[in-house]
């Protein structure tokens, strides 16, 4: 559904949406996510050229979410990753598939893909914080 490095993401964003406003240094969100370091680095740059995170060089330094990320759709950081999402695709990837010549799956499949796009749009980056065990 999505690419690697878009999950390793959402997974990084996660991460430091749980520590608002701390500086957190790359070794341990690869440590804490299980993402090797090099792959960490190239996400967590783009993600800051996007201004979704912040970066500090030096003692003290490191990464931390930029404050307005935290209202950004989890969509738009699948989108810097994966491009544009098509939702609108056939789960058979047939390509005359629509409400005139439907798969075996298209009403259902539209009701899935209804619910999945509000929730790209609904669930903010701050919203992916770990939920308390229950």
């Amino acid at each position: 559904m999505y690419s690697a490095t878009a999950r390793y993401a959402l997974r990084i964003l996660g991460f430091l949406a749980e520590r608002p406003g701390q500086w957190v240094q790359g070794r341990e969100i690869a440590g804490a996510t299980g993402i090797p370091a090099n792959y960490l680095s190239k996400i967590l740059n783009q993600l800051r050229k996007k201004r979704v995170v912040a970066s500090q060089k030096g003692w003290g330094g490191g990464f931390r979410l930029e404050p307005a990320a935290t209202r950004m759709p989890i969509r738009d950081v699948l989108e810097v990753f994966d491009g544009q999402l098509d939702t609108r695709a056939c789960v058979f990837e047939l390509r005359d598939c629509d409400a005139d010549n439907p798969c075996p799956l298209h009403d259902h499949w539209e009701r899935v893909r209804t619910e999945y796009d509000q929730m790209l749009d609904a669930v903010t980056v701050g919203g992916l914080r770990a939920r308390p065990a229950r």
